[in-house]
């Protein structure tokens, strides 16, 4: 593959369904979609990606039935005490976008220790959108500069790019959602403008290094238009 993505931004989708197929409870599909994350990463890494950003928990999973919530907020707590070292090993740096203004003060901490533990780390940058929403985030960045009192006329995508919560990461080249949906579901609204989307039945807990090369490979054959002609 002559054409590496640089950003892959990951919908990990079918957790639920994946349990329901093997009749587990949902809580077991998420358990089961965190333990690959690391490896799957290093598989991006080993082909050149440099940035990967996982969709984990919108601005309306809240509206989830609160047991699943927990338990989810559980399982966030759980992989980042037992893969911290594993993602220093990898030369890893964690990021995250979002809001953690409704995780408590422990679970806020427990995040901002890994991320402070792995900002040294030079390999691929792995960012956690937890709490996300595409509109949320351009509603912050309004309010930002209204409240930074910017003049109108100086309002462009430069600036307005200033004041996402991915201003230190360049856009996604490849979107990949898992479980066969077509929708991007209020995720990396302002930064998909151009983006390529792949598509795939794969249930996030199967999803493996053979169903990396086939999304990357799936990319490296597109050409990317911009709105030009070939």
């Amino acid at each position: 593959m002559s054409n590496i993505p640089q950003h892959v931004a990951i919908i990990m989708d079918g957790n639920g369904r994946w349990a329901q197929k093997k009749n587990m409870p949902r809580t077991q599909g998420h358990r089961e979609g965190t333990k690959n994350l690391v490896r799957i990463m290093e598989e991006f890494s080993k082909h050149g990606v440099k940035f990967v950003t996982l969709f984990a928990f919108s601005t309306e999973n809240w509206s989830r039935p609160s047991n699943e919530i927990n338990s989810l907020i559980l399982l966030l707590r759980e992989a980042l005490n037992q893969e911290i070292n594993e993602l220093n090993n990898k030369n890893i740096k964690l990021c995250h976008i979002g809001s953690l203004d409704k995780l408590d003060l422990d679970t806020r901490q427990l995040i901002d220790n890994c991320i402070a533990d792995t900002k040294r780390n030079s390999g691929l940058t792995l960012t956690i959108a937890f709490d996300y929403g595409g509109r949320a985030e351009i509603v912050d960045a309004i309010k930002s500069m209204i409240r930074d009192k910017v003049h109108h006329n100086n309002v462009d995508e430069e600036l307005v790019e200033k004041y996402l919560y991915t201003t230190d990461l360049p856009d996604p080249d490849l979107v990949i959602r898992t479980a066969g949906e077509m929708r991007i579901s209020n995720f990396l609204l302002w930064q998909s403008a151009y983006t390529e989307y792949y598509s795939t039945t794969t249930l996030w807990p199967d999803f493996d290094e053979k169903e990396v090369k086939v999304a990357l490979n799936e990319y490296s054959n597109r050409f990317r238009k911009y709105g030009s002609v070939s």
